[in-house]
């Protein structure tokens, strides 16, 4: 697959990615194992994963059952998308491009047309989500607002994650650099805050045989394999400008401990947290831990929602281009923000709506599993890693 760019000044580092869906040139591949580990770490620093950790307590699974299917689940999830981040990095060209060796030009339409479709859902799914967590920082600080300080917040996020996102690779890869390591230390004071100050129980399981494992099971599948498996269409996105130099080993490790690490610590702090009897909700989980730390705490994870949207967005614009689409890439992300935005405006207006939305785009990630496996199997199988 050779698809070199005619413009050899597509991206230069640190200024705008004016870059498509040809094949990133070995001069301007750049990004370092690094860079890779914040990108990916920044995209999975997300309330959802709270939840999904406290799912297993309010199932009624012990903690100590919860700890070992996230990290089992994890292993099993992060492995699968740090394979998929090595065909980025082999080929220099992006996921929904790659689709093609398995499916043809035209084939690949319908997988590349549902992705799209879900990046601009999970967008304003995302920003949703963490609206409540930011209202209640606000109120903590003794700033209300009520509905009208949520649209003030959600006008902000979206300008702010667009903005970054139609700027491009270069802008996502600072803006996860210089954010990331302050975000990992305050959880690091966040984990030490929640053992110390909430009474934890590790065996408070109110299962037992049957229902244990298929609890067990279903919890896995959630927040291990499904988390990874949702992740796996944005791949090669980002590892095409890792440094064609880098071994297979580095870009392996690098992904897969950049999902691995945020996702499986924040799946069980939420469990732990959840273990005191205090719900599932982030912004009670958060209230309820850490007390007067709650604002800077709130405030951290309204950053989780725009590092994971940034990437969605970029991704969905480089998914739309993939359907032969010919407009620049900025103008097609600033599309996939506006689209975004409507759909968090219905959001807003009637909370059936986002959750009937929300089961819409569950039932969309359906897709990828068959997708995934296909596109595995031609690629490192058949192909034997080459494309």
């Amino acid at each position: 697959m050779q698809l070199q760019s005619e413009n050899p000044e597509i991206l230069s580092e640190g200024g705008f990615d004016a870059s498509g869906i040809e094949q990133v040139p070995d001069m301007h591949r750049t990004s370092s194992p690094l860079d890779q580990f914040w990108i990916w770490a920044g995209a999975n620093v997300a309330p959802i994963n709270w939840v999904l950790g406290a799912l297993g307590i309010q199932m009624g699974l012990s903690l100590w059952d919860t700890f070992t299917v996230i990290v089992i689940g994890n292993i099993m999830g992060a492995g699968l998308f740090g394979l998929f981040c090595l065909m980025g990095h082999k080929t220099g060209v992006t996921q929904m491009v790659l689709t093609r060796l398995s499916f043809g030009r035209r084939g690949a339409y319908l997988p590349t047309l549902l992705q799209v479709l879900m990046g601009m859902g999970w967008v304003a799914t995302n920003t949703w989500i963490v609206l409540d967590l930011a209202v209640a920082a606000f109120d903590k600080a003794g700033i209300g607002g009520g509905a009208e300080l949520k649209y003030v917040v959600a006008l902000a996020i979206m300008v702010l994650q667009v903005g970054i996102a139609a700027w491009g690779f270069n802008a996502i890869k600072y803006f996860e650099r210089y954010t990331m390591p302050l975000i990992l230390g305050v959880m690091v004071i966040m984990t030490l805050l929640a053992f110390f100050t909430i009474d934890i129980r590790w065996s408070n399981s109110t299962l037992v045989g049957i229902d244990r494992w298929a609890a067990m099971s279903q919890l896995m599948t959630a927040i291990g394999i499904g988390w990874g498996i949702s992740w796996l269409v944005y791949a090669g996105d980002y590892t095409r400008f890792a440094k064609p130099l880098l071994t297979n080993r580095k870009v392996f490790n690098a992904t897969f401990l950049g999902m691995f690490v945020p996702t499986a610590w924040l799946a069980f702090l939420g469990a732990a947290i959840a273990s005191a009897g205090v719900g599932a909700d982030p912004a009670q989980l958060i209230i309820a831990a850490f007390g007067a730390m709650a604002l800077p705490v709130l405030m951290v994870l309204v950053h989780g929602p725009i590092a994971t949207n940034i990437v969605v967005i970029y991704s969905a614009a480089l998914s739309t281009l993939a359907l032969d689409i010919k407009q620049p890439r900025w103008m097609v992300s600033l599309a996939c923000g506006l689209v975004g935005s409507v759909i968090l405006y219905f959001f807003l207006q009637s909370g059936d709506f986002a959750h009937a939305f929300d089961s819409f785009m569950v039932a969309m990630v359906v897709w990828i599993s068959p997708w995934a496996g296909v596109t595995m199997t031609d690629f490192f199988v058949i192909r034997r890693g080459r494309g």
